[in-house]
């Protein structure tokens, strides 16, 4: 089993800044994958953020390309969301994922972490 456990969440101005991290611990050894994802009330969960472990890919939903940036630590087994610029419509709850294949739908990850709230205000 692999735990993921998010941290950096808050409350920012619009054009703000914010990092998450997410720390893995566990079976992480065939993890292939790990994502961000985020989801606003009453709104379908939805993906943000992939990186290969080892950070050899990063890929981007295009409403945050440009202003969000993955990345990983392999010696602490975290992985980052720098997320620059920020907009009100970034608000949600942001969840850690990973997963035993490379995907960025919600419904084939494999393991979730409990979420860190993002407020941006205007």
């Amino acid at each position: 089993q692999v735990h993921l456990v998010e941290s950096g969440g808050g409350l920012v101005q619009a054009g703000g800044s914010l990092r998450l991290s997410c720390a893995a611990s566990g079976t992480i050894f065939n993890i292939a994958t790990l994502e961000w994802y985020r989801q606003a009330p009453g709104r379908q969960r939805e993906w943000v953020s992939l990186i290969s472990p080892g950070g050899g890919a990063t890929y981007y939903a295009n409403s945050v390309k440009g202003r969000f940036t993955i990345s990983s630590d392999n010696a602490k087994n975290t992985v980052y969301l720098q997320m620059d610029s920020l907009k009100p419509e970034d608000t949600a709850t942001y969840y850690c994922a990973a997963g035993l294949e490379r995907t960025t739908r919600a419904d084939l990850v494999d393991y979730w972490g409990q979420g860190t709230q993002v407020t941006v205000s205007s």
